[in-house]
């Protein structure tokens, strides 16, 4: 197996496992704020990574410790508040959908700012296949829409900050750190923007919702799984694949929802939905074509 498939199907499992942070999330927002879930989650990420790699991060200039700053801001901070309280005002699968549009703005950036990342007709060609299964998937014949204006509207900032973020991790990737460093690095920053945020907000939170069993496998989930193992899989495979190739993967993550929602919360896989998986799968094939 050849170095880019294996990050090809690296970048498909961080995704796969993306995919059913709605749910877990959507969960946890019985008992906690979506701040909360926030510091929660990357507090634990941030330990786990330093017990795995103790090793502090070097900062050699201004401008590069500025890359880690931005990348904290958009990645985590605002992209992770943007999602959950998005989630708290509409739909989880408005969210998926909206959210899925990051590709578009990160190809853009990257066209503009990252000189290396060229768009062939091919890509555009698998971005309207994949919108189009995804908006199936979305819209299935099951669903009742209850769209919410400000979700949706919070949704769509999500997914430009995560296209900022995806643009300063490929630049992160040429700095020459152990990606478990900069990645952790990445987290105290998101931190450090959350905290005056989480105080401002208030904590709301009971002592009896962490000892819920619930609550602790989707917050042990988040923290270790989805947040301090992903996210150093996700800059590994923007450094590899580029942000571009990377960035459509996110269209995976509506299908890992509707896959994870049939498995815990027992709803049906419709027509619709399956045929948006199949025409997702396609438009990401067709899309890596030269």
């Amino acid at each position: 197996m050849n170095k880019e498939l294996t990050w090809h199907l690296i970048a498909f499992g961080t995704v796969f496992i993306w995919g059913i942070t709605f749910v877990s999330t959507k969960i946890l927002l019985t008992s906690f704020t979506p701040a909360e879930i926030l510091f929660i989650r990357f507090s634990l990420g941030f330990a786990a990574l330093f017990i795995i790699y103790p090793k502090f991060a070097p900062v050699y200039n201004i401008k590069n410790e500025l890359l880690f700053i931005l990348a904290g801001l958009f990645g985590i901070f605002l992209y992770l508040i943007l999602e959950n309280t998005a989630l708290s005002y509409t739909l989880a699968s408005n969210v998926g959908l909206l959210v899925s549009i990051s590709p578009f703005i990160s190809a853009l950036l990257a066209y503009l700012f990252l000189k290396d990342e060229k768009l062939k007709p091919f890509f555009f060609l698998g971005i309207v296949l994949a919108l189009c299964g995804t908006a199936m998937i979305i819209f299935n014949e099951t669903i009742v829409l209850e769209l919410n204006p400000i979700g949706d509207i919070l949704a769509l900032f999500a997914a430009a900050s995560w296209a900022f973020y995806s643009l300063f991790v490929k630049k992160i990737s040429f700095l020459n750190i152990h990606p478990i460093q900069s990645t952790r690095k990445i987290f105290f920053y998101g931190l450090l923007f959350t905290l005056p945020y989480l105080l401002w907000t208030g904590i709301k939170a009971d002592m009896k919702a962490f000892i819920i069993p619930s609550n602790i496998l989707n917050l042990m989930f988040l923290g270790f799984g989805a947040s301090a193992l992903c996210f150093v899989t996700w800059s590994q495979a923007v450094r590899i694949l580029g942000t571009v190739k990377t960035s459509i993967y996110i269209y995976f993550i509506p299908v890992m929802t509707v896959i994870s929602s049939i498995i815990i919360l027992d709803e049906k896989l419709t027509l619709y939905s399956f045929a948006g998986i199949i025409l997702i799968i396609l438009g990401l094939i067709i899309s890596d074509k030269k």
